[in-house]
C-alpha cells in the first residue's frame, strides 16, 4: 500500500523539482516602483520560499498596460535585473519561483498608460468597479475591440516575456489567463462578441490562449509553463454561460501540450462556487492540476489524499503569513491581514509580519 500524500510530501511539476504541494498564488501588491521590481520586494518573496512553489504576481508583458499603477513588468532590462533580484533572494532561501505573465486587457486605463485606449476582445466596459489612477477612482474607460491584425503583436509580447523570465532566473512562467483580463476576456463568452476567428464558439474564443500557450513554450518548453485559468469568477465584470465546457474544452486542448501544471480557480473572489469545475477537468487532464480558492489546510490535504488535485495554491494567507508551511506543520495560530495596506506601497502590512519563533 503507498503512502497517503498530502501538502507537505514533494512534487515533480514539469522540470520543476518542489519540496512541498503548497503554492504561493500570484498576489498583486503594487510595491513595484516605476514598474521595476526592487529590495523591498526581493525580500518579500524571499520570506515565503518555504513554499513548495511561489507565483509571482501579475507582471506586464509589455509597456503600456498597466492596470495597478505599481505593479511589475517584465519588457525591459531594468525589470529582468530588478527581477533577477527577487529570483536570487528566493533560490537563496530555497524556494522556487515562476513569474505570472499579464496583459490587463480592458483593465487598464489611459490615465495609467499614456492615454493610450486598452483593448479587449469587444468594445465592452468593466462596469462594476472603478480604477485606481493618479487622479484618484475612476470608472473603467470603454476599451477597443482587438484589430485582429494587432494579435500577433500581443502573441509575440508573451514569448519575450518568456524570453525575459527566463533571463531573470525565474523557474518558469505562468500565463495569466484569468480574473476578466485579456486571455480570460476572449475566452468567455460573457465578454467576448467578436464575429471573427476569435469569438463565436468555444474554439474561437480560446483560440488566443492557445496561440499564447504555444508561442510561450516555444520560447521556454513547456516543462517550465503553467496556466491559470478561473472560469466561475465574476470579478471585472465576468461571466460565462457553461464554465464547464470550456474547462472540458480545455483540459482536452492542454494535454497534448504537457504543461507544468494547470492552476484552477474553483470559485469566485467571494467563494461562491454555483458549479464544479475541478472534478471534470481532473476527469479529463492528464497533467498536474493545482486547486485554488478557499482551500483550509485539512481540505488541501485531503484533496490531494483523493487526488482530487495534485497542489494548493493559498493566497490571502500568504501575506500575513510568511512561513505559512512552517505555520501548517505545526499547528501554529495565523496571523491577520492588515487589508488597508494591501496596496498601500512601502514596508508596513508588506514584509513586516512575523514568522513563527
Amino acid at each position: 500500500m503507498s503512502e497517503s500524500l498530502d501538502i507537505f510530501s514533494p512534487i515533480q511539476l514539469g522540470s520543476v523539482q518542489l519540496k512541498n504541494r503548497v503554492v504561493m498564488a500570484p498576489l498583486t501588491r503594487t510595491r513595484a516602483q516605476g514598474h521595476i521590481p526592487n529590495a523591498l520586494m526581493a525580500e518579500y518573496y524571499a520570506q515565503r520560499a518555504g513554499a513548495g512553489l511561489i507565483i509571482a504576481e501579475a507582471t506586464m508583458i509589455q509597456e503600456d498596460t498597466s492596470a495597478f499603477m505599481s505593479e511589475p513588468g517584465i519588457y525591459s532590462d531594468a525589470q529582468i535585473e530588478g527581477w533577477r533580484e527577487v529570483t536570487d533572494a528566493v533560490h537563496s532561501r530555497g524556494g522556487k519561483i515562476f513569474v505570472q505573465i499579464w496583459h490587463g486587457g480592458r483593465a487598464c486605463h489611459p490615465l495609467l498608460n499614456g492615454g493610450k485606449t486598452p483593448v479587449a476582445a469587444s468594445a465592452i466596459p468593466i462596469t462594476h468597479d472603478e480604477v485606481h489612477t493618479p487622479e484618484g477612482k475612476k470608472p473603467y474607460t470603454t476599451p477597443k475591440a482587438l484589430p485582429i491584425e494587432d494579435i500577433p503583436s500581443i502573441i509575440d509580447a508573451f514569448r519575450q516575456a518568456t524570453i525575459n523570465a527566463k533571463a531573470a532566473g525565474f523557474d518558469g512562467v505562468e500565463i495569466h489567463a484569468a480574473n476578466g483580463y485579456l486571455l480570460d476576456n476572449f475566452l468567455r463568452d460573457g465578454s467576448n462578441k467578436r464575429s471573427d476567428t476569435y469569438g463565436g464558439p468555444i474554439e474561437n474564443r480560446a483560440r488566443l490562449l492557445l496561440e499564447v500557450v504555444d508561442a510561450v513554450i516555444d520560447a521556454w518548453d513547456a516543462s517550465h509553463v503553467g496556466i491559470r485559468t478561473s472560469p466561475l469568477n465574476g470579478f471585472n465584470s465576468m461571466s460565462d454561460s457553461d464554465p464547464v465546457g470550456h474547462t472540458t474544452y480545455l483540459a482536452e486542448k492542454l494535454n497534448s501540450r504537457n504543461l507544468a501544471y494547470w492552476h484552477l480557480m474553483r470559485s469566485d473572489f467571494a467563494g461562491n462556487r454555483p458549479v464544479d469545475v475541478v472534478a471534470p477537468a481532473r476527469a479529463l487532464y492528464q497533467g498536474n492540476l493545482i486547486g485554488n480558492m478557499g482551500y483550509t489546510q485539512e481540505e488541501a490535504s485531503l484533496s490531494i489524499a483523493n487526488n482530487d488535485v495534485d497542489a494548493v495554491a493559498f493566497g490571502m494567507p500568504y501575506i500575513p503569513n510568511p512561513d505559512l508551511v512552517e505555520r501548517f506543520r505545526n499547528g501554529a495560530q495565523l496571523n491577520e491581514v492588515k487589508a488597508e495596506f494591501l496596496y498601500s506601497g512601502g514596508a508596513e502590512g508588506y514584509t513586516d509580519y512575523p514568522a513563527i519563533a
